[in-house]
């Protein structure tokens, strides 16, 4: 076990199991990330395990840290969100307290669907969505206008989803 911290809280800690990952974990864990509900038996059937066998590797890779999450993908203009825009953020101070004070606000946003703080000359990217621009105008008020610390940003229109996924390559192995 080692002692990490907590990806976006600098004074965080929290513990983190080193996992030896093998061919039947990343097989687990592909067919998951292509389909969660997968019932376990079929899962077993795939991976040559017995279903007690999967269920006990799918707890140790949660409880590990590998799997963080369970959840449908929505398909946002169905749900009458079809406006999907990519956002860049300059801040005016990087102070711990200012710059987590931004952070959480755009992290507590429900329109803001990914939210990270990189290098480089802008300080976020956000990827939001919304049901349209008169929406945006207002997110923009109320996230970065009435915001003392956000300096500028930059809008961009998501055309064409080309590809959009948060799947991880399980094939490489490094």
């Amino acid at each position: 076990m080692e002692i990490l911290p907590a990806p976006g809280n600098f004074d965080a800690i929290i513990l983190r199991m080193s996992l030896e990952l093998d061919a039947t974990d990343l097989a687990i864990l592909a067919q998951l990330q292509e389909d969660a509900r997968i019932p376990q038996a079929a899962l077993s059937k795939k991976v040559g395990l017995s279903a007690a066998a999967v269920n006990r590797r799918i707890h140790r890779l949660t409880d590990g840290g590998v799997i963080t999450r369970t959840s449908a993908v929505l398909a946002s203009d169905a749900l009458g969100y079809p406006l999907n825009l990519v956002v860049l953020i300059e801040v005016e101070s990087e102070q711990p307290d200012q710059l987590d004070q931004v952070k959480a606000s755009f992290t507590n946003c429900p329109n803001v669907q990914q939210n990270y703080y990189v290098t480089g000359e802008w300080d976020f990217v956000l990827m939001m969505t919304v049901k349209d621009m008169a929406e945006y105008i207002s997110l923009t008020r109320e996230l970065f206008l009435l915001k003392n610390n956000v300096k500028r940003f930059k809008t961009l229109v998501v055309m064409d989803k080309a590809k959009a996924t948060l799947d991880v390559p399980l094939n490489a192995k490094s």
